[in-house]
């Protein structure tokens, strides 16, 4: 099992940035890492995930560009850089981990607790 804490989620403008961190148990480095996102009203979405070697990653088309996901093992810890956030870039973000096979559309069971992203306009 792998127990997930994120945080970073705040309140920006739009045009900022923002750095989500997943702080994770000591197995993490067992486990291949996504971040979701779940906007109010809407269903939850993937946003990008990452290997557990760091080696390979994915993206989602809204997020390609303007994110980037990354993990040291070493620390036990994940990270989703977001740049140029926008409005519609407003919602609850979520780390994921799972292990086993790892592909775009892998399926995540092990969750945090989210941390909220609000962006203004």
């Amino acid at each position: 099992q792998v127990q997930l804490v994120e945080s970073g989620g705040g309140l920006v403008q739009a045009g900022e940035s923002l750095r989500l961190s997943c702080a994770a148990s000591d197995t993490f480095k067992y486990y291949h890492m996504a971040w979701f996102r779940q906007a109010p009203g809407q269903e939850r979405e993937f946003v990008a995930s990452i290997h557990l070697s760091g080696g390979s990653t994915y993206y989602s088309d809204s997020m390609k560009g303007r994110s980037t996901i990354s993990r040291d093992n070493s620390k036990n810890m994940g990270y989703l850089q977001m740049n140029n956030l926008q409005p519609e870039d407003t919602a609850v973000y979520y780390c994921a981990a799972v292990g086993g096979s790892y592909d775009r559309g892998t399926t995540y069971n092990y969750w945090g607790q989210g941390t909220q992203v609000t962006v203004s306009s």
